[in-house]
C-alpha cells in the first residue's frame, strides 16, 4: 500500500492551497484513492493509494507545482482501515512520514521511504523526472500536454497553429518520449517495492 503525506512548501508566505488541491485530488475519478486526501496538520495532507501509476501521477503533479514536498511511504496498513485518512496507522504511514521530511531537502521535493532497494530506485527517478519537468518551456510543456492525451504531431499542429517540425521539436526539448518511459519504469519499482 501507498501513502501520500504532502507538504506545502513557503505556507507562511503564500496563501494555504490544501483546501484547493485536496478539492480537486479527491475529486479525480481518474485517479482513484483507497482513502482521500484529508489534512492532517496545518499546510499537510494525506492520502492512501494502491496503484503506483495514481500514486506517480498524483506524486509528480504536486512537485513539478514546486508548491509541495512530497513524501510517498510504502508498506503494510492498519486493517481495517479508518474512515478518513488521518485516522490511519502502520508502515506506510511512518514511512511517509519520513519521506516528507527528507522530501524538504531533496531534488524536486519529492521522496520515496520502503523497506526494498526499489523505493530508493524510485525515487531517483522521481527526483529526475520532476526536475526535466520544471525545465520545460511553456511552449514545450503546451505540446506535451496535448501529447499526453493521446493526439498525433499532426493533430496538434494543427490545433496549435504550428508545423509538425515544430511540434517534434517541442516534444524532443522536453524530453517527453524519454520522460514517458522513465516514468513507466518508476511505476514498475513502486510496484515492485510494494510487494
Amino acid at each position: 500500500m501507498f501513502v501520500l503525506t504532502v507538504d506545502q512548501r513557503k505556507s507562511r508566505k503564500r496563501e494555504d492551497l490544501v483546501e484547493a488541491a485536496m478539492d480537486a485530488l479527491n475529486h479525480d475519478a481518474l485517479r482513484p484513492l483507497v482513502l482521500p486526501f484529508d489534512r492532517t496538520a496545518g499546510d499537510e495532507m494525506q492520502a492512501v493509494a494502491a496503484e503506483p501509476a495514481v500514486v506517480v501521477s498524483i506524486a509528480m503533479e504536486l512537485a513539478v507545482s514546486s508548491h509541495w514536498s512530497v513524501g510517498i511511504g510504502i508498506g503494510s496498513v492498519k486493517r481495517p482501515l479508518p474512515d478518513n485518512t488521518r485516522a490511519g496507522a502502520g508502515e506506510a504511514f511512518e514511512r511517509a512520514r519520513s519521506a516528507v521530511t527528507s522530501a524538504k531537502n531533496a531534488s524536486g521535493n519529492i521522496a520515496v521511504s520502503g523497506a526494498s532497494p526499489q523505493a530508493g530506485q524510485a525515487e531517483a527517478l522521481l527526483q529526475l523526472l520532476v526536475l526535466v519537468a520544471r525545465r520545460r518551456s511553456e511552449l514545450s510543456e503546451e505540446a506535451g500536454i496535448l501529447s499526453d492525451q493521446g493526439l498525433t504531431q499532426q493533430q496538434i499542429a494543427r490545433q496549435l497553429g504550428i508545423s509538425q517540425q515544430a511540434v517534434s521539436s517541442r516534444l524532443q526539448s522536453g524530453l517527453w518520449q524519454e520522460s514517458r518511459r522513465v516514468l513507466s519504469v518508476a511505476e514498475s519499482l513502486l510496484e515492485g517495492a510494494d510487494r
